[in-house]
């Protein structure tokens, strides 16, 4: 993770390189005057040398900005800066605003960098039922923060995008914030398929039009999809005969339902699959529950290393107990 532990002065990188499980950690904390916390699946823990300062967390801000925070400014008022790699930067501090609307973010005090990874082979369970009749069926992740949504979208545009048990199909990822190919100057650092295209730093809602019109896709995959006019470019799409796979944050299918944005698209059964997926934590070992178009449980998948990014599932089981 040297594009993560480069962003840090040169006394806090040792201490990064000898304390932090690479393999595992989630997020890496810092505020100023008090010690970096690590957040990892099975604990959370402090490093316990050295307190950061206000010049040290400048120092990561100007390694993150390249000394030109102006130039993030749009990213600034969404409050997360992605990096190199696919790693958001979360910040927090005073906000400016301008006729009570988010101008930018100045006088940042605290941080959250979420590691992001690449993983290959833990979503094979889930392609039958994603599967039917020589087609992907369009599919709508719901999760709460920490449950794996943005990983478990890269592997499935991954693997829909390969040549595999299935045909590998023309996959384009609209990834308005550059975390399912983490592109650098337009090219994915992350491993998204032999027939996927990407649309980098592009909004939604344009972007998915864009691809329609220029690039032919068979299937689309957006991430975090939120207000009405996210929900209108999903189902202009799925009306051109497009297959979407998209995420969105909610705790279960009730939640998401409710919400103005999604409840048309669930009401007109633009998603043939729903993927609910539980909070990955160091008690939990993680589930995906699959909900057919009616939002009935037709599979539930258990078994899922908590470290967000490797996981194994069992065998599936069937459980038909009626809508979640």
């Amino acid at each position: 993770m040297k594009e993560i532990i480069r962003l840090f002065p040169d006394h806090f990188q040792l201490l990064l390189k000898r304390n932090v499980n690479w393999k595992t950690v989630q997020e890496i904390r810092l505020r100023v005057q008090r010690k970096i916390e690590i957040l990892d699946s099975n604990q959370n823990t402090c490093l316990s040398d050295h307190t950061l300062t206000s010049t040290d967390l400048s120092y990561v801000l100007n390694q993150i900005s390249q000394f030109s925070l102006y130039r993030f400014k749009d990213q600034l008022k969404d409050g997360f800066i992605t990096i190199e790699g696919g790693h958001r930067v979360g910040l927090s501090g005073k906000v400016n605003t301008v006729n009570d609307q988010v101008d930018t973010l100045k006088h940042v005090s605290f941080m959250n960098i979420r590691v992001a990874r690449s993983t290959k082979g833990y979503v094979e369970p889930l392609l039958p039922y994603l599967h039917k009749d020589g087609r992907w069926a369009s599919t709508m992740i719901i999760g709460p923060p920490h449950s794996g949504k943005t990983t478990l979208l890269r592997e499935l545009a991954r693997t829909i995008g390969s040549h595999s048990s299935y045909p590998a199909s023309k996959v384009a990822i609209v990834d308005e914030r550059s975390e399912i190919a983490a592109s650098l100057q337009g090219v994915p650092q992350l491993e998204v398929g032999t027939r996927t295209d990407v649309m980098d730093a592009c909004p939604k809602a344009e972007g998915m039009m864009m691809m329609i019109r220029s690039m032919s896709p068979e299937v689309i995959v957006v991430d975090e999809i939120g207000g009405i006019q996210d929900a209108n470019a999903i189902r202009e799409a799925a009306y051109t005969g497009v297959e979407v796979l998209c995420s969105i944050h909610g705790s279960d299918f009730h939640s998401v339902q409710k919400r103005p944005s999604t409840c048309s698209l669930i009401d007109e059964r633009v998603f043939h699959r729903y993927l609910v997926l539980e909070r990955l934590n160091q008690r939990s070992s993680g589930s995906i529950k699959i909900l057919d178009e009616n939002g009935y449980v037709i599979a539930h998948i258990k078994g899922r290393v908590n470290n967000g990014v490797d996981r194994s599932y069992d065998d599936p089981v069937r459980n038909n107990v009626g809508r979640v």
